[in-house]
């Protein structure tokens, strides 16, 4: 039965005020088949945010809490379902309707659609026909979002929709400047007009103005999940990463049992070379992936905290983890790439020989042949690896796939010239070889920012290793360092870095000292930057 619950800020409704309440919220409910799935709420797995709305029931704004945590954690899906939950529970709870539509809306990761656009539409305007029933603030926040979603919304002409509602926070943020939730919801609007992908500015003024936002949030509330997060997102790819740290400290808590805000603050780790604290953050938030299908936890983007695992333990050494994260990752996506590529970061080439058969997918393909072609090379046979280096350079010449956001070709090329300067090397060609490190290290340097990177590897790696063996410690050490200006406190880089070094006549005590830091949790020995 639908009922309709006294507002918190409100008195005595007469019987006749309460029947047209009914009405305007039932208005527009939708067919059986459109209503969203129940959905459990599960104290355990959030943390202490709330926001206190307009309703009078406890458990709808139970739900309401929870669908703001999980929209602040990107949980979409279930958010909408917690906002639905709501409004089930009080017909009468405008922000509930509200809540629903905000969660059905564009994200930093993806467009609305046109399906959740025509949900969307339907619930703001349930909540306008109750806008009379709440606080200011709430009326300002459920006008704004009209422009949002409209009738006729286009996921292709978005720009202008997102225009429109970034002008209408601009004016609720005018009259409520230091309120925490209307910040937040501007700083998100704001964002969706920023590029997603590529390296900020810190000097942009938008950008600055973005972050000044999301810092006064952050100011009175530290671990704010909806600033924190997308601070993280605001900061990491910019010249000073570390200025989402105390972010990235604080996130987790905040709500433990969604996997992404787990996830985030590796964004932030990586950056700055925390390797060891990406790889735990990425463990919690497969716990958390795992934890939602008994519904204990929610899930979001479970291969993307697999790839983010696979990137931070190779990079911190452990080998273990980070092919059983590729081979997780396989089992998550069906696509065995990082299986492969973590076998060949750790040395395990008799594995890699041993793994499953050749993809159909031709971008798959690639990938399976240079990790095979490299095993094949480390195993003595130099003409399958060299057969295996054409098929790959093939394709990399032709195709016009995309990989996740890059160019195919160029991330394959760059493969492809690692396997040819290993074959060369083997040849005793050691000034070709360098010359296809060389290569190797153009072709990725070229490739836009991303978190995390394609590769668990750097060709730097073996650039280094090519110089030091030619004899040319002077240059192995300029790339070596180059290569912790991207990727600090990695032990290959130091290792490579040490020798480097010493080949020199030198020694530095910091940079021994950081390997053995880096390296305290790694499972292999080196003797080399790669295998």
């Amino acid at each position: 039965m639908i009922r309709v619950s006294h507002l918190r800020t409100g008195g005595h409704r007469s019987r006749a005020r309460v029947v047209l309440l009914w009405a305007l919220a039932c208005a527009a409910l939708p067919a059986a088949s459109d209503e969203p799935a129940p959905i459990p709420l599960i104290p355990s797995a959030l943390g202490p945010y709330s926001w206190a709305i307009t309703t009078g029931s406890e458990e709808a704004q139970a739900y309401f809490d929870q669908g703001m945590q999980l929209r602040y954690g990107y949980s979409m899906g279930e958010a909408a379902r917690s906002m639905a939950e709501a409004r089930r529970i009080d017909p009468g709870c405008a922000m509930c309707f509200w809540g629903e539509a905000f969660a059905l809306g564009s994200f930093l990761n993806q467009p609305m659609t046109g399906d959740n656009a025509r949900r969307a539409h339907a619930a703001i305007q349930r909540a306008a026909a109750l806008v009379d029933e709440v606080t200011p603030l709430e009326a300002d926040l459920i006008k704004a979002a009209l422009v949002r979603y409209p009738e006729d919304y286009d996921p292709d002409q978005r720009r202008g929709v997102d225009e429109a509602f970034a002008r209408a926070m601009a004016a609720v943020h005018a009259k409520y400047p230091r309120h925490p939730e209307v910040t937040t919801i501007y700083g998100i609007a704001l964002f969706l007009l920023e590029e997603r992908r590529g390296y900020r500015d810190l000097t942009d003024p938008d950008l600055q103005r973005l972050h000044a936002l999301l810092l006064s949030v952050i100011e009175d509330d530290p671990a704010h999940p909806g600033a924190c997060h997308l601070y993280i997102h605001a900061t990491e790819s910019t010249s000073q990463p570390e200025l989402g740290l105390p972010c990235a400290e604080r996130l987790g808590p905040a709500v433990p049992g969604a996997s992404h805000i787990q996830h985030m603050p590796s964004h932030a780790w990586n950056e700055v070379g925390l390797w060891r604290r990406s790889v735990r953050a990425n463990l919690l938030a497969g716990q958390a992936d795992r934890a939602a299908l008994d519904d204990a936890g929610f899930s979001y983007g479970p291969s993307h905290n697999l790839h983010m695992l696979v990137f931070a333990a190779s990079y911190d050494g452990q080998g273990s983890v980070a092919v059983q994260a590729g081979d997780d990752y396989a089992t998550e996506t069906g696509n065995a790439i990082y299986g492969l590529l973590t076998r060949l970061r750790f040395g395990r080439f008799e594995e890699i020989l041993a793994y499953g058969p050749r993809p159909d997918t031709p971008l798959d393909a690639a990938f399976h042949d240079f990790a095979r072609g490299y095993a094949l090379l480390r195993s003595g046979d130099a003409a399958g690896a060299a057969a295996l280096r054409d098929e790959v350079m093939a394709y990399a010449e032709t195709t016009d796939d995309r990989f996740r956001f890059h160019d195919a070709g160029v991330l394959v090329a760059a493969l492809g010239h690692l396997l040819a300067g290993e074959i060369r090397r083997s040849e005793g060609d050691l000034e070709g070889a360098i010359g296809d490190f060389r290569q190797a290290v153009a072709l990725e340097d070229s490739l836009d920012y991303d978190e995390p990177e394609p590769l668990p590897f750097a060709p730097r790696h073996w650039l280094g290793a090519a110089l030091l063996e030619a004899g040319s410690a002077m240059e192995a050490e300029l790339v070596y360092r180059r290569e912790l200006d991207d990727h600090p406190h990695n032990g290959w880089s130091l290792f490579g870095l040490k020798q480097a070094i010493e080949a020199q006549d030198r020694s530095d005590a910091m940079v021994a000292l950081d390997l053995l830091a880096s390296w305290e949790r790694a499972d292999v020995e080196l003797d080399s930057s790669h295998f």
